[in-house]
């Protein structure tokens, strides 16, 4: 070790006298610990909920979806389906539309999607009922066809819906080519009736838009063929990498579809959603690292106390022939030292906080109705390393900066 590392080690682990070159000294060292303690913490919570919300998501949006290019719907007929299906490890046809959904003397605007008997398969809403049955039709000996709903929970509560109601809602949708000027109702809208066997709670956004119901319930109000719809929702082979089967099939659809497809994954799915989730987490990053910046306030307070209070031992070793640059580097070595103990142990700290919280839940989310019960927290590697990386930047440059200005 060079004799400026070793001045620098004895400054920081001897035993010191109680003073305010000390006092300062472990403030500016807490200080670091409890910033960079703050960045894990902080960026970790923020992990575990926006990997929560998207697995919200997730269990509504499918992990790949098929849609038209250009226009609205597309037939199975005109795409290479067979090819698709073996990509993935179930496929489910899906029609999506705008809706009047009325029940009694209430009533919501609602998007609704049929869905087939796939549809389960691929987003597991019928684990995730809040209440009721997963059923979208059955054959009754006495009424023939009924249809059935699966409403989101908002909706659901806002209609002033039951699980065991012996009348249906009513689900209007515009007629092709006709407007409400000059029309009845029966003329303006196809009507159909079901009746709501189940809710769910998954995401706000959707629990107050969505309502599932048969496919071929939606296909008949919309007077759609029996192989067109609106997409094809895929849900792939444990394993494979989403990104590759992205790029293979549309490689694949580009040169066999009679018509332009594109093909959707939960990102492009929820665009908006994820633009925000990096952009906030970009704020938090910098408003913590403002946070840090302070911190080594007192982190240059301390060195500037710390080199007036060993004027004496920079006149001795001066005189023994240690230049001024050797001296400087002593210095700029001890306020390191200090940043890096301070880092290690936040980093520690942070790690030890979220680790109690990921095993017994300690910070709870309230008596509200929540997903979870306590914050969900998610620690990543990459995380420490640009905290580690940030802080000792910050403080190397604070550090050398005033050992820079001082006058030694």
């Amino acid at each position: 070790m060079k004799l400026e590392g070793l001045i620098a080690v004895r400054y920081l682990f001897a035993h010191k006298q109680k003073s305010v070159v000390t006092v300062i000294s472990w403030i500016s060292l807490i200080g670091l610990l409890v910033s960079t303690a703050a960045l894990i913490i902080v960026l970790s919570v923020y992990n575990g909920i926006g990997e929560l919300t998207k697995g919200l998501f997730g269990t509504f949006d499918p992990e790949l979806v098929i849609e038209p290019k250009e226009g609205k719907t597309f037939h199975t007929s005109d795409i290479p389906y067979d090819a698709i299906v073996s990509h993935s490890q179930a496929a489910s046809q899906i029609v999506t539309e705008t809706a009047w959904l009325t029940y009694g003397d209430n009533q919501a605007i609602v998007r609704l999607r049929g869905v087939d008997s796939n549809y389960s398969l691929i987003s597991g809403l019928d684990t995730l009922l809040h209440e009721g049955t997963y059923l979208l039709t059955e054959e009754d000996d006495l009424a023939g066809r009924l249809d059935y709903l699966i409403v989101g929970g908002e909706i659901y509560y806002e209609l002033s819906m039951g699980l065991h109601a012996t009348r249906p809602a009513a689900v209007h949708i515009p007629r092709r080519g006709t407007t409400s000027m000059g029309y009845t109702l029966d003329q303006a809208f196809n009507i159909g009736y079901a009746y709501p066997v189940g809710n769910f709670f998954i995401q706000q956004d959707i629990d107050r838009q969505y309502v599932v119901a048969d496919i071929d319930f939606v296909r008949r109000l919309m007077n759609y063929a029996p192989d067109e719809c609106t997409a094809i929702a895929l849900k792939l082979k444990p394993g494979v990498n989403v990104s590759k089967v992205k790029k293979s099939l549309t490689q694949s659809l580009c040169h066999s579809a009679t018509l332009p497809l594109i093909i959707k994954d939960r990102y492009d799915q929820q665009p908006l959603y994820f633009k925000i989730f990096r952009t906030e987490r970009l704020g938090i990053y910098l408003i913590l690292s403002l946070i840090v910046l302070i911190s080594t306030l007192s982190l240059v307070a301390s060195l500037s106390l710390l080199i007036i209070n060993k004027r004496q031992d920079v006149f001795t070793l001066r005189s023994m022939g240690l230049t001024r640059r050797r001296m400087r580097r002593a210095f700029r070595a001890e306020g390191v030292l200090i940043c890096a103990v301070a880092v290690a142990a936040g980093l520690l700290l942070g790690f030890i906080v979220c680790f109690l919280q990921q095993q017994f839940g300690i910070i709870r989310m309230g008596d509200g109705n929540f997903v979870v019960s306590a914050f969900p927290v998610a620690m990543r590697a990459i995380d420490f390393l640009l905290t580690f990386l940030l802080v000792m930047a910050i403080s190397t440059a604070a550090v050398t900066l005033t050992v820079q200005r001082a006058k030694i």
